[in-house]
């Protein structure tokens, strides 16, 4: 396939943010459970690629001391007006932050990054973590990179490919649980949902 340009994706996110962060979505409820439930007293998390802000929301809802990012303005502006903080606009690979964070939520996000820089990015954003502290991450699984039908790129990888990324960057406790579902596509989808431990 040609080479996956990340703007492409980025592109789609700026000309519909308006319509994707107002979309009427089911919030992963029983995920979002559990990951507010393993967070410590007084934690500080990361809604990494936070789109219109959903899930922002509910953490916050929650009393949790939640930092918000996107790589797309657009959509970091709509999650702005829905939870009212800041929302930083970052993309996957410019992630420097060093010991931050005690969770990071990365819903339906890191599966946009390409393949042959999943590594580094997964790389960066445990580094991202406290020693101790956990990621969810949830990607479309599949064998090959490709794009769905609104141009936006995936990296659409199988249990076994993914596995490896996560080791390859140093992660610990890595599972990976397979489950079926749809997305903003409306499109029967296999998901795979990541959690992974950066160890102590």
């Amino acid at each position: 396939m040609a080479n996956p340009d990340p703007d492409d994706t980025l592109a789609f996110y700026r000309d519909n943010a308006a319509t994707y962060a107002a979309r009427e979505r089911k919030p992963p409820t029983a995920r979002l459970a559990a990951f507010m439930d393993r967070l410590p007293t007084g934690a500080v998390a990361l809604d990494l690629g936070c789109g219109g802000g959903h899930d922002s929301l509910i953490m916050l809802q929650h009393g949790l001391d939640i930092a918000a990012c996107d790589g797309s303005a657009a959509l970091a502006r709509a999650a702005e007006l829905r939870i009212g903080r800041k929302v930083e606009v970052i993309r996957f690979q410019e992630i420097d932050w060093r010991d931050r964070f005690d969770g990071i939520w990365a819903e339906a996000s890191l599966l946009h990054v390409p393949r042959a820089e999943l590594t580094d990015v997964l790389d960066r954003v445990r580094r991202a973590l406290k020693p101790g502290g956990f990621l969810h991450a949830s990607f479309k699984a599949g064998e090959a990179e490709g794009h769905d039908r609104f141009g936006r790129y995936f990296n659409y990888p199988s249990v076994e490919w993914l596995r490896t990324r996560f080791e390859a960057a140093g992660w610990s406790e890595i599972e990976i649980e397979e489950a079926d579902g749809s997305g903003y596509d409306g499109e029967p989808t296999r998901w795979l949902h990541v959690e992974a431990t950066r160890s102590a």
